[in-house]
């Protein structure tokens, strides 16, 4: 992360994100970078913090991108520009819209230099934004409709889904209540929760 000088308050303050894959051999981030800050240039935005990663964009966890969420949140600049919208995310577009909606959210604006569209200062924001929110509830139906034929095909094999039933001995729990253990006491005993404990004795109360 480069910090830069602040100049005039009245300018926009602008962070650059740029990102090459690991996978990106003969690359360089800074191909990105050159193009960004002469755009920023002509836009008369000040460069205040560059934001750089050579990771997969398909996971989160980068440490340029949680940095850049930090700033962002403490409100450090005004409008995130970064080469494409791959470059930002590659995680899928539920997650991309809502790290989109997260800049939104600290009052951040956001803009790729390759896609002209994708500009959230622009005519375009409202429709790029409810294309994206289309296509990721789409994609949410998708994720459920496989849960759910998994979970019929486990079924439909006789498998049995979720916790195994825990099985207490409800007269051991009663020996151990009548020498004046405390539940959670029998229940660490026995290799259970002391709410599992507590329950098959009143059950059969």
């Amino acid at each position: 992360m480069n910090v830069t000088k602040k100049g005039r308050e009245s300018m926009t303050r602008c962070a650059l994100y740029g990102r090459i894959s690991t996978r990106d051999k003969g690359q360089e981030v800074e191909n990105q970078l050159v193009q960004l800050r002469d755009f920023t240039v002509k836009q008369g935005w000040e460069i205040v913090i560059e934001f750089t990663d050579s990771e997969s964009g398909t996971k989160s966890d980068r440490p340029q991108f949680q940095e850049m969420f930090k700033a962002a949140s403490q409100r450090k600049f005004d409008v995130l520009l970064f080469w494409s919208l791959d470059r930002l995310s590659r995680e899928g577009v539920l997650e991309t819209l809502q790290h989109l909606n997260r800049l939104t959210s600290h009052g951040v604006n956001y803009r790729s230099f390759t896609e002209q569209y994708f500009d959230s200062c622009g005519i375009f924001k409202d429709a790029v934004i409810s294309i994206l929110a289309t296509v990721a509830k789409q994609e949410r139906i998708r994720i459920s409709e496989r849960v759910r034929a998994g979970v019929a095909n486990a079924r439909a094999k006789g498998r049995r889904l979720g916790r195994p039933k825990v099985v207490v001995n409800a007269a051991e729990v009663r020996d151990l209540r009548e020498a004046g253990k405390p539940f959670e006491e029998i229940g660490s005993a026995l290799g259970v929760s002391a709410a599992s404990a507590w329950s098959s004795v009143k059950s059969v109360a």
